[in-house]
């Protein structure tokens, strides 16, 4: 191949892929399956075990990542070994609450589709009666649509999701769950998961490189406090409510998030050196709710990327 055929075929290659980044992602049918788990999870980092109801055994559940425009196709198991009637609502979706959303016995499965219409970091719980309940136990998780348009949020380097909720001494106690009589309020299930520096037996951080665009994917489980979410030394270079690119709002020191409610977090440090996401309300942040983040040149390249965006 001459000179000159070359550059018209490299030109005409760099066209088609011009074309084709124009255009959004198709959409594709996913097929997704949990099975609701009654087990026993740690509530702190000393191992402090209490009786939990779960999607899949995890505190919150997996991460579930679909595209805006997808038809999700969604199974749930409960499983037969449990004693309790469970189901899924996800935010994600627009269905029908009775037939879609219904609650399932042990040992029976149900199947429902819906299409993701809108982008966004939702939630998904329990809707078993009573649900406060449910989502007290730990039955809840992040379903996390990203845009169709590859360009409509900045590229993040890394990616975290956290997922706010409370734990209670007796969850079997449900006026303490009314009351909001709370023992601990945490990030991803457990006290203090990610804060060596104020809890010594946390062996967990988040970390990055200054620099680096790091986006946080939030939902507050609740089942009943706000979340007051800042980045103690840092500010949040971006916030989108719900996680819709539409949404977007910028240099925000905090942002409320309800219960039941989710939005999407960047943050940029432009030092090495530690930032400590918390929730602002001080019984909060001080029971639990507390995330050291650290910037540094060496941070581990595999944290927040692939499987390790949601930290277990």
């Amino acid at each position: 191949m001459g000179a000159s055929s070359f550059r018209r075929a490299a030109s005409i290659t760099a066209s088609i892929l011009a074309v084709m980044a124009a255009f959004p992602a198709l959409a594709k049918d996913v097929n997704l399956h949990l099975t609701a788990k009654e087990v026993n999870l740690p509530i702190d980092n000393k191992g402090t075990m209490q009786a939990s109801w779960t999607y899949e055994g995890q505190t919150p559940g997996p991460l579930l990542r679909i595209t805006e425009g997808d038809r999700v196709n969604i199974t749930l198991t409960n499983d037969p070994n449990n004693k309790n009637s469970h189901s899924i609502d996800l935010h994600a979706a627009r269905v029908d609450v009775v037939k879609d959303f219904e609650s399932i016995k042990p040992g029976e499965t149900k199947t429902f589709s819906f299409i993701a219409n809108y982008p966004g970091a939702f939630y998904y719980h329990c809707g078993a009666d009573p649900m406060y309940q449910h989502i007290a136990r730990g039955m809840f998780g992040m379903i996390l649509v990203d845009p169709k348009d590859a360009k409509a949020l900045p590229k993040a380097d890394r990616e975290y999701v956290l997922v706010q909720s409370e734990v209670y001494n007796n969850p079997d106690d449900t006026h303490s769950i009314m009351k909001s009589d709370w023992k601990h309020v945490v990030f991803n299930g457990v006290a203090f998961k990610y804060d060596p520096v104020h809890d010594a037996a946390a062996t967990k951080m988040l970390v990055a490189k200054p620099g680096e665009r790091v986006r946080v994917y939030f939902v507050n489980a609740g089942p009943n406090e706000f979340s007051s979410f800042h980045p103690i030394a840092g500010i949040w270079d971006a916030v989108y409510p719900s996680g819709n690119p539409k949404n977007k709002q910028s240099g925000l020191q905090s942002f409320v998030v309800g219960p039941g409610d989710g939005a999407t977090f960047d943050l940029i440090s432009p030092v090495a050196g530690a930032n400590v996401i918390v929730d602002h309300a001080m019984p909060h942040a001080h029971t639990g709710a507390m995330a050291v983040i650290m910037f540094s040149d060496d941070a581990d390249p595999a944290m927040g990327r692939g499987e390790n965006i949601l930290v277990r």
